[in-house]
């Protein structure tokens, strides 16, 4: 049985990353300018699909010394616009804030441990609210991408709930996004706290099985020099349904409901067997109502839009 979805009736219900815009990148002004434009707002709509999730960096909204910069918060406005005239939603994901980056080589830390840093966040987001909240009925808000270690649980869970907290005195009807532990693995949704309102959504991402998703990923020790078909793993619906079980539990047992902010494979894998994965994922969301972005729109080792994936592409766009 389907979850009531409000991610759905918000209208997120099939979406796509712009990753490596915002975040991610060499944050130079031409592929902040150019490495997404208005034609890719157009084509995104043409797809079918109805919002775009857009992963920015506290450094493209913040200076060194914790000010902020308005020519960032200007693009965010741009973007949103640009979204809004396609007829599309966004989603303003931040994916990395002072002290925390899901990824090592960004060499961010002490997020968890360091009151300073956590103040930053607060107003980093209690600033957003004030510029986006008032768009509510087509901009949603993601907390943080995918925190990583277990021993942080707790302790996020204090960070979100005060964190929430700060943007509801200014957006006090936007859905709000949150994640767990294990970058966001949908196994660990179980231990988020009860949301704060009823317009707070549980996320996850999903690249499981990660042996397939991300084979041929340098940056993932141990898979550097492997390779698998579709045919040798056992990816089925039921696969899925197993690894969604608690998380679909906690959100009904809650009041909310599941969003998958990225799933996709990597483009080491073949186009052909990286359609045969999005066709039995898509199985799942369907079935239990589960909104998602897939990763990612354009490069980044997923690319939806690259040329490599034209033969499949017209079928693929069927099971975002």
């Amino acid at each position: 049985m389907a979850m009531k979805n409000i991610m759905k009736d918000r209208g997120f219900y099939r979406g796509v990353n712009l990753g490596g815009w915002f975040s991610q990148c060499d944050y130079s002004r031409e592929r902040l300018d150019s490495f997404i434009t208005e034609p890719d707002f157009e084509k995104i709509a043409s797809w079918g699909l109805d919002h775009v999730r857009i992963p920015i960096d506290y450094n493209i909204l913040e200076t060194e010394g914790g000010g902020y910069d308005r020519t960032g918060f200007d693009r965010i406005d741009a973007a949103v616009a640009l979204a809004r005239k396609y007829g599309l939603n966004a989603i303003i994901d931040l994916h990395k804030t002072a002290g925390f980056s899901f990824d090592e080589g960004e060499e961010e830390s002490g997020f968890f441990e360091n009151e300073k840093y956590q103040e930053r966040f607060y107003d980093l987001w209690a600033e957003l609210a004030q510029r986006f909240g008032s768009y509510s009925d087509y901009v949603a808000f993601e907390l943080l991408n995918e925190v990583t270690e277990q021993r942080f649980s707790d302790i996020w869970n204090g960070i979100a709930q005060k964190c929430i907290g700060r943007i509801r005195m200014y957006a006090p009807d936007t859905l709000i996004l949150l994640g767990s532990y294990w970058n966001n693995s949908p196994e660990a949704v179980k231990d988020l706290q009860a949301p704060f309102d009823d317009k707070v959504v549980y996320n996850f991402h999903c690249y499981s099985p990660l042996e397939f998703t991300h084979q041929g990923a340098p940056w993932v020790r141990d898979l550097t020099d492997k390779k698998f078909s579709f045919e040798e793993m056992d990816i089925t619906p039921e696969y899925f349904e197993k690894l969604f079980a608690d998380a679909m539990k906690k959100a009904a047992d809650n009041g909310t409901c599941l969003y998958c902010g990225e799933y996709g494979v990597i483009d080491r894998v073949s186009p052909e067997d990286a359609l045969k994965w999005f066709r039995v994922i898509n199985s799942v969301f369907e079935k239990y109502g589960i909104s998602r972005a897939a990763w990612s729109y354009r490069e980044m080792d997923f690319g939806i839009s690259d040329s490599r994936m034209d033969s499949v592409r017209e079928e693929l766009l069927k099971y975002l």
